[in-house]
């Protein structure tokens, strides 16, 4: 497994980054954690799901009018998943840990698992963002080629014209595919995940049980094999769409900076809240940047 180091034992940046934010926080009398508008908008969204759900399953409505509603449904859970479940698996969806820990759960109810995506997310994404060989979010692919360090083909000429294929079977693939592969083999790309509790292993196989239960057993009951098959392609297509756009717009941008871990230890020489914003360094001010660096050295 790769390693990295950040050089954090000056670490100006990151002080003065979080001074100004709980000063913001202060300042403006509002909570670190989500308020009744979040709250309203969870609401909002998981009601919105559920009406759609049992519309498409209880009334009679004409094909065209079902396979737009599936489209919908799939917006709405990927919206799920950005409004709720990623604020609860982050801890600050809520003061109280166990309410983070029930909403963080929903992403299993969009079919795929919050303790694997916990640890892709929370421990590899964000400790080590677009370090190739560590972020899974720019594993190596066949098909893409998601940073500058990894290797070239031909075919990666056109990718961004057939990716938004790949991008709109990808939430098919992570709750078929891509959350079993990294279930059995204990493993999020480079890294190993030491120990999975027995509670972890049984809401796996429970919630993807009860996956298959709600989103194929259930709607077959009720419309039959035919129906639920265009419809189920029309949800997962919308979702993986939805997903996939929205995350990339926000991950892979031209002037976002790049590192690759290899075998040996890898030392970063910047602190890692500098690294971070080098990422994302397009959606920052590099006036404010430079304010927060200067202002203590």
């Amino acid at each position: 497994m790769p390693k990295v180091i950040f050089n954090n034992r000056n670490r100006v940046f990151f002080d003065s980054l979080k001074t100004d934010i709980d000063h913001y926080f202060q300042e403006n009398k509002r909570n670190k954690t989500g308020n009744a508008e979040l709250f309203i908008k969870a609401a909002v969204l998981i009601i919105t799901a559920i009406t759609v759900y049992l519309s498409l399953l209880l009334l009679a409505i004409p094909a065209i009018v079902a396979l737009l509603l599936c489209l919908l449904l799939g917006f709405v859970l990927a919206s799920i998943g950005f409004n709720v479940m990623h604020d609860a698996c982050h801890g600050s969806f809520a003061e109280k840990k166990w309410v983070n820990e029930l909403f963080g759960l929903s992403l299993n109810a969009l079919g795929g698992n919050a303790f694997l995506w916990k640890f892709k997310h929370n421990i590899l994404h964000h400790s080590y963002p677009n370090i190739d060989g560590m972020d899974d979010d720019i594993a190596k692919s066949p098909l893409m080629r998601q940073a500058p360090t990894q290797k070239w083909v031909p075919a990666h000429k056109f990718q961004h014209i057939y990716v938004v294929l790949v991008y709109a079977i990808s939430s098919f693939a992570w709750v078929f595919i891509m959350d079993f592969n990294k279930y059995f083999k204990q493993k999020v790309y480079t890294s190993e995940i030491h120990k999975i509790s027995l509670k972890e292993h049984i809401i796996f196989w429970l919630s993807k049980a009860l996956y298959v239960f709600f989103y194929i057993l259930i709607p077959v009951y009720f419309v039959g094999w035919n129906a639920w098959v265009w419809g189920f392609i029309c949800m997962h297509l919308s979702m993986g769409l939805t997903l996939a756009l929205t995350f990339q717009l926000a991950h892979v941008v031209e002037e976002a900076e790049f590192q690759v871990a290899g075998v040996e230890l890898k030392h970063i020489e910047s602190e890692w809240a500098v690294h971070q914003v080098k990422k994302y360094q397009q959606f920052c001010s590099k006036e404010y940047f430079s304010q927060l660096v200067c202002r203590r050295s």
